[in-house]
């Protein structure tokens, strides 16, 4: 792999494969690949990304999803009548 600079500033380097073998295993690093392993790395960083958010509102980390999107709503609609 090797890394171009984009032609426009501010932007990271981009990730071009060095031969046809490169662009083949390039091709297979994508999210659904590894949504699809669900590796314990990622299963614990969306646990503690969790985590952090229902802390970040107030709420006990167990809190399940459908009662966080409840009250996600509910803080929406009080700011929209504002």
């Amino acid at each position: 792999m090797e890394w171009l600079d984009e032609p426009a500033p501010g932007y990271p380097k981009r990730p071009v494969p060095r031969d046809e073998d490169a662009a083949k295993a390039l091709k297979t690093r994508i999210l659904t690949a590894l949504y699809n392993t669900r590796p314990q790395w990622l299963t614990d960083a969306h646990a503690a990304l969790d985590a952090a958010v229902a802390a970040a509102y107030g709420w006990d980390a167990s809190i399940a999803e459908d009662k966080a999107l409840g009250e996600l709503l509910e803080m929406n609609l009080a700011q929209s009548e504002k």
